[in-house]
């Protein structure tokens, strides 16, 4: 895969229902920049479904938000609980 190819993106999880796609960006853009920001809905009553994706646009934002965000409930962003934030990568 050349670099050019590698995506920096962060699963999201725990999210609460009001949670949308700007409220997400807006929760992690103090890590850096967001090239995206998707909370997934589901395809039959167009509700989230609680979880999504930011991409950033280098790793070391990325890291960043994954190490200050993750277990951290409500802190930023509406999160259920205890929030699970990772590469999605390893998902």
């Amino acid at each position: 895969m050349a670099s050019a190819d590698i995506e920096y993106r962060c699963f999201v999880g725990g999210l609460a229902w009001a949670t949308d796609d700007q409220s997400l960006e807006r929760a992690f853009s103090t890590y850096g920049e967001i090239l995206e920001s998707k909370v997934i809905n589901d395809r039959e009553t167009g509700r989230s479904r609680g979880f999504g994706f930011v991409t950033f646009s280098n790793e070391k934002s990325m890291r960043d938000a994954i190490e200050g965000m993750n277990g951290t409930p409500g802190v930023a962003v509406p999160l259920t609980g205890t929030g699970r934030i990772r590469y999605a990568g390893d998902i």
